[in-house]
Formats: C-alpha cells, sequence, structure tokens
C-alpha cells in the first residue's frame, strides 16, 4: 500500500512469465525516426511465405535490390515477380528506392534492410507469423513515422500449410504484439472468402489515395477475397475508401487507411489486384493490375505515395516532418501489460499489493529494499520533428524510512539519453526528502528534442539502510 515503510521483498510478486533485461542494464535502441526521403525508400517483405505455392509477390528476384536485375527498368518485365508492374511503375518516376526484406524484420539494428531506413513496409500477403520481436519492430516502426501496407487474401489461403493464412497473420499483428494491441489502426481482418466483386470508391475528391498523382480510383477487383470491419470508437481515423457491393460504413470495407502514432495505415483485402499475371516460371498468376474494370494499379501506387509522405493529407507524418498528428507515444504507458516496451531492472514492474497501483494493478517499483541497490527502467522514443509540444508526464508516489528532513539519502533521477547511452538531460532528481502520502504528476517539456530518438529513463538508487520506494505510474508523451 502507499505509505510503506518497511524493505520491499517482492521478487515473487513480479509478474510471471515476462522476460526483463539484467539488473543495472537499459537496453538503448539505435533506430532512428523513419523519414521520408527524395526518393521515398519502400521496403517489400518475402520473408514470411510471399513465394509460396503460386504466389509471386515480389518486384524481382534480385534481392534485396531490384536494381541488380536491370537497373533502369522501362517495362516490367523487366524486373521478374508478380508485383513487378507495380515496382517498375514507382522506380521509372525517380522518386523512389525499393529494396526486398528476405530476413527477419527489425527496427534499430544494424542490417541494411532494418525498418529504421525505409519509409514504408509492404506486407504482401505474408503467410508465417510473424515474430514477437518483429511485431515489435512494425508497430515501433508506425508508431515513430513509417508506412504501412497490410495486402491480404481470403481465409483459408494458407500457401505454405503451415496452418496460417494472410487474415490470421495480420490480425495477430495487430492483436498480440507488445507497443499496442486494443485494436490500434481501428479495423479487424473478416474471415471471408469472397469470390468475385468490383468494389467501388467512396466519393472524396480530397483523398489522396483515391485522387492521386497516379491517377483516379474508382474500383477495384476481388477474385478471392476479403473484407474489413472498421472500428472508429477505437481509432478515430480509421477510414474506408472502397466498400464490397452493398456494403458501406463499417463493414465490408475492402481498401482502408488509419493512422498509429505518427505513421500510416493501408489495408487491401485480396492480392489479386497487385498480380500483373508475371512472375518466376511454374506460377499460375491472375493480371489483376491490369484488369479493365478496375483502377487497381492508380490504387496501389497513390496509397503508396501517401504512405511514405509523398502527400500532406489525410493524415498521419510525413517522415520529413511537415505535418505532426496528435497522439501519446510511450507503449505500455500504464505498465498493464507486464514488461513489455519498457527495458527495467528484475522486478520493477510488478502487482505487489505492498504497494498500490494509481491506476489498474501494475505499476513500476524502483529501489524499497533498504539496502545498497539500484534500479532502472527505460524506454526509447522517436519525438516527431514535426511537432512543436512534446510533453512527458508520470504520476510518482515516495515513501521512506528515512528520518532525515535535509539530507538526500536516496534518489531517483529522470533522464533523457541519445542512442549511444550519453545522458542528454537530467529532467529532474527525487529523493527521500518528497515523500508524500499519494500520487503526483510531474511534468516536462521533450520538444527540444523533435527529431531525434532518444531514451527516457527512470534510475532509482538507494544506500545502505533504511527504505526509499518510488512507485511511478500511468506515463505519457503527449505531442501535437
Amino acid at each position: 500500500m502507499l505509505g510503506l515503510t518497511v524493505p520491499r521483498h517482492r521478487l515473487g510478486a513480479v509478474l510471471a512469465g515476462f522476460s526483463l533485461v539484467a539488473a543495472g542494464v537499459a537496453v538503448q535502441v539505435t533506430a532512428t525516426p523513419a523519414a521520408a526521403a527524395t526518393p521515398h525508400r519502400i521496403l517489400f517483405d518475402n520473408a514470411h511465405a510471399e513465394t509460396a505455392g503460386n504466389a509471386d509477390w515480389i518486384v524481382s528476384t534480385s534481392q534485396p535490390d531490384p536494381l541488380g536485375q536491370d537497373s533502369s527498368p522501362s517495362a516490367e518485365s523487366d524486373w521478374t515477380g508478380a508485383l513487378s508492374s507495380w515496382g517498375v511503375a514507382l522506380q521509372k518516376t525517380g522518386d523512389y528506392s525499393l529494396k526486398t526484406a528476405t530476413s527477419a524484420l527489425t527496427y534499430g539494428g544494424s542490417s541494411a534492410t532494418d525498418l529504421s531506413n525505409f519509409d514504408t513496409l509492404v506486407l504482401p500477403e505474408p503467410n508465417t507469423l510473424f515474430t514477437t520481436a518483429e511485431k515489435t519492430a512494425i508497430m515501433t516502426f508506425v508508431k515513430n513515422g513509417g508506412g504501412l501496407f497490410m495486402i491480404s487474401d481470403h481465409t483459408g489461403a494458407d500457401r505454405n500449410n503451415d496452418g496460417e493464412d494472410a487474415v490470421e497473420v495480420l490480425n495477430d499483428l495487430m492483436t498480440n504484439n507488445s507497443v499496442d494491441s486494443t485494436d490500434p489502426f481501428g479495423f479487424s481482418i473478416d474471415s471471408l472468402s469472397i469470390s468475385s466483386d468490383y468494389p467501388s470508391a467512396i466519393s472524396d475528391s480530397s483523398n489522396p489515395v483515391l485522387h492521386g498523382s497516379f491517377g483516379t480510383v474508382t474500383k477495384s477487383l476481388i477474385a478471392s477475397g476479403t473484407t474489413a470491419t472498421l472500428k472508429p470508437a477505437d481509432n478515430s481515423a480509421v477510414k474506408g475508401l472502397l466498400y464490397r457491393t452493398g456494403y458501406s460504413g463499417n463493414t465490408g470495407a475492402f481498401f482502408a487507411t488509419s493512422t498509429f502514432g505518427s505513421g500510416r495505415v493501408a489495408f487491401w483485402g485480396d492480392s489479386s489486384p497487385i498480380d500483373d499475371g508475371t512472375g518466376q516460371s511454374g506460377n499460375t498468376l491472375y493480371d489483376g493490375w491490369n484488369d479493365s474494370g478496375a483502377t487497381n494499379a492508380a490504387l496501389a501506387l497513390n496509397a503508396t505515395e501517401w504512405l511514405a509522405g509523398g502527400s500532406s493529407s489525410g493524415g498521419g507524418d510525413d517522415g520529413g516532418g511537415s505535418t505532426c498528428t496528435s497522439a501519446q507515444l510511450l507503449g505500455n504507458n500504464g505498465f498493464e501489460s507486464g514488461s513489455s516496451t519498457w527495458s527495467s531492472t528484475s522486478g520493477v514492474i510488478t502487482n505487489s499489493t505492498d504497494e498500490s497501483a494509481r491506476t489498474g494493478s501494475y505499476y513500476a517499483w524502483l529501489a524499497g529494499y533498504g539496502s545498497a541497490h539500484t534500479d532502472s527502467l527505460s524506454q526509447s522514443v522517436t519525438v516527431p520533428s514535426a511537432c512543436t509540444t512534446a510533453a512527458l508526464s508520470f504520476y510518482l508516489h515516495v515513501d521512506t524510512a528515512e528520518t532525515s528532513t535535509s539530507t538526500a539519502y536516496d534518489t531517483l533521477k529522470v533522464q533523457v539519453l541519445n542512442s549511444s547511452g550519453t545522458v542528454l538531460s537530467t529532467l529532474a532528481t527525487y529523493s527521500n526528502l518528497n515523500a508524500a502520502s499519494g500520487y503526483t504528476q510531474r511534468s516536462f517539456s521533450l520538444a527540444g528534442y523533435a527529431g531525434q530518438t532518444v531514451t527516457l529513463k527512470f534510475t532509482g538508487t538507494e544506500g545502505s539502510t533504511l527504505q526509499t520506494s518510488f512507485v511511478i505510474d500511468d506515463t505519457a508523451l503527449n505531442v501535437s
């Protein structure tokens, strides 16, 4: 409970099943913000069975760099893959740089295909589940300003017979990740197999996906596909752009867009529209890209432009920083998902009843042992460059067995570090002298770090005798 004055013995109360980093170590993420550039940087995934069975969802057989097959393609046949029409069309503009990922997706690593090096990630009907680390990487990438293009297929399209299809893979990404599993994009993919249809575009002359530099979108194509159910109560930015015949509003959305954090998201319910009918030998393909009853090429290309930040309309950060989407950027900010997103020493994130959470059940408890001890708690976050307000806040409760009214024996430092672990600023230092009943909100401006990836770190240090507990809950980094 609040007001504890005896040493803590909390190891048995730590949330079971969560992996915490070793004592004294705060993991620093070296990722840079996803930032649009000229050319815009697009990464097509080919590490999750995108070529299993008859699928051929690649822009080129030369991977990671399609330019290895033809450095100056003029026709889609210059690159080999069912997505070569898409890739060549982007390449010919001179505004795009394309790569293909053939290994696990990462964010903040040293790989040339690390997501921090790109503006947009395309997931063209993935058929194997993303790992926990990959889901964290993808969601953090979008939250920090990246674009995510999710292309599904009909339910049951398990091309590699591993028990998972694209519907399940993409829904798992959105509902089972460590960054935000509470319907982060505001839609779920329907478990349907719709044999055929020509979904129509809504009337919205200002929408950059429907009316972009690559043309006007009127219809798309379903040749065994699915739709999405929209949930604007969960994310008000979600918007259906094309609907299955007879549907509108929150049901039957065949193409939808949304935002998350500073990033943008697009969903397409079938892979047939991006299939140009040509690919590697032996694959049976379908030319939806050039279907005369649809405008699939314009839809794919306009959406890519929007996701990469080529248009400032429609929400989301355009990478370079000309717009700012109001958002709360910290993951697991109330600690209710245990150690997810945060790095901490053992036992810091807990639901022990020896102290009390401000809200929910979990909180962060640093120090409180009554012996020489150091605890840390940290999270890396990118402050969007276009945001002029970046307000860090958290609620802090301090209780102590110390009796001094003048000497700070035990301390809690709140610091900002760069990606190398160098302290950029100590925002505040609290001590046993700040002991009081209840929680007090503390707030600081991080606007000076706009455009930077920084680590927020709390460090609790205790002397050799008499405990002081620093209890933190309900953190936030609100940008606008």
